[in-house]
């Protein structure tokens, strides 16, 4: 379904078009929302109009309304089935309780989205496969291993972030990632798994979303972003490095010591690092293609400025949306009343353009 069809379906059950569209964001992307994003979202006061309209939602059950910690605020969860059925996303993720954590991504999400609302945001696989193969040359079956669908290794079906996707009207592709805490490896697959996808865009964004808190933490991200999307290795280096992976394959198989040990306990504390450990974990299942990732392709696009790597600190602060207490889920709350203030949106603060690629390990 399209975008507009999805409004129009939501618009049936007796909202606005402004409310039709608020909502439909929300079910795409979080599933969960506060009053606050929905006076940033139309633009007017955080008053009675809000409140009567979020009032609306939990009496007629379309949603939820959860007391946060020392009743600062309500979180609301749209849920209702048949506002997903309207849409076409019926079995929604969203629609599931959930955890503390996953509530505060949902809303850090939502304000991500909707601070560009220039963008055309793709939520689901399918959208994103439907745009991606018009925008790209990409095999549809390569973007399983991009997340876009479930990807299965051996067997085993291999769940990844379902991010958003933004498409400017340029069509520059803005990959969204939600920073959280200071765990930068699945960040590092994340990065991976794109890698591909990355190389057939003709312009792309990765944006590193984090919140205000820690301190910090947008900086680390972004240098990992450079190391593994901005360094080449050299080809004496790549050398080693399949000669390396070859040869812990080949110990692992057949369980007896390598030809040169001396060369391969060098070549093993040289690519001892978090980058090189989750690729040799991809090349076990994926092959030599893997050795793409790190053997350049996007060093040209980030010098000209096609590729751009951007970091984007969220204005507001969410520590105390964390301890929702589980109880809460059975005494849902009505409409809080918000105070009488504007809420236009708030400017993110954003660093784009890192420092140039380098060119060698």
């Amino acid at each position: 379904m399209q975008f507009e069809q999805r409004v129009r379906a939501v618009a049936e059950f007796d909202f606005t078009e402004r409310q039709a569209r608020f909502l439909v964001t929300v079910m795409l992307h979080s599933g969960v929302c506060l009053l606050r994003q929905y006076a940033t979202f139309a633009g007017i006061v955080e008053g009675q109009k809000t409140r009567k309209f979020f009032a609306k939602l939990v009496r007629l059950r379309y949603a939820s309304a959860y007391p946060c910690r020392h009743n600062r605020g309500r979180v609301y969860q749209i849920h209702h089935k048949a506002l997903y059925r309207a849409i076409g996303e019926t079995d929604s993720r969203h629609r599931r309780p959930l955890s503390p954590a996953r509530v505060v991504q949902g809303l850090m999400l939502l304000d991500a989205v909707l601070a560009n609302p220039e963008l055309i945001w793709l939520a689901t696989d399918e959208d994103k496969a439907v745009h991606l193969t018009t925008l790209t040359p990409i095999n549809p079956d390569q973007l399983t291993a991009a997340g876009i669908g479930t990807a299965v290794t051996k067997g085993h079906p291999v769940f990844a972030e379902k991010f958003p996707i933004g498409i400017d009207l340029n069509g520059r592709a803005v990959l969204v990632y939600l920073a959280t805490d200071r765990e930068v490896g699945r960040f590092r697959a994340f990065l991976q798994r794109h890698f591909e996808l990355l190389q057939n865009l003709a312009a792309w964004t990765v944006r590193i979303v984090v919140p205000p808190w820690p301190n910090g933490l947008g900086e680390l991200y972004l240098k990992v972003a450079r190391e593994d999307l901005a360094v080449n290795l050299t080809p004496d280096v790549m050398k080693g490095l399949r000669w390396y992976f070859a040869e812990r394959r080949g110990l692992a198989d057949r369980g007896s010591e390598t030809p040169d040990r001396e060369a391969f306990d060098q070549h093993a504390e040289a690519f001892n690092t978090p980058r090189y450990q989750l690729l040799y974990r991809r090349w076990l299942t994926d092959g030599d293609r893997v050795f793409d990732l790190v053997s350049g392709g996007l060093n040209e696009a980030l010098a000209r400025g096609a590729g751009r790597i951007e970091l984007t600190v969220l204005p507001h602060r969410y520590r105390h949306l964390v301890p929702l207490v589980n109880s809460t889920i059975r005494k849902p709350k009505g409409a809080e009343k918000g105070e009488q203030a504007w809420t236009a949106p708030r400017p993110l603060h954003q660093i784009s353009n890192v420092d140039p690629p380098r060119t060698s390990a």
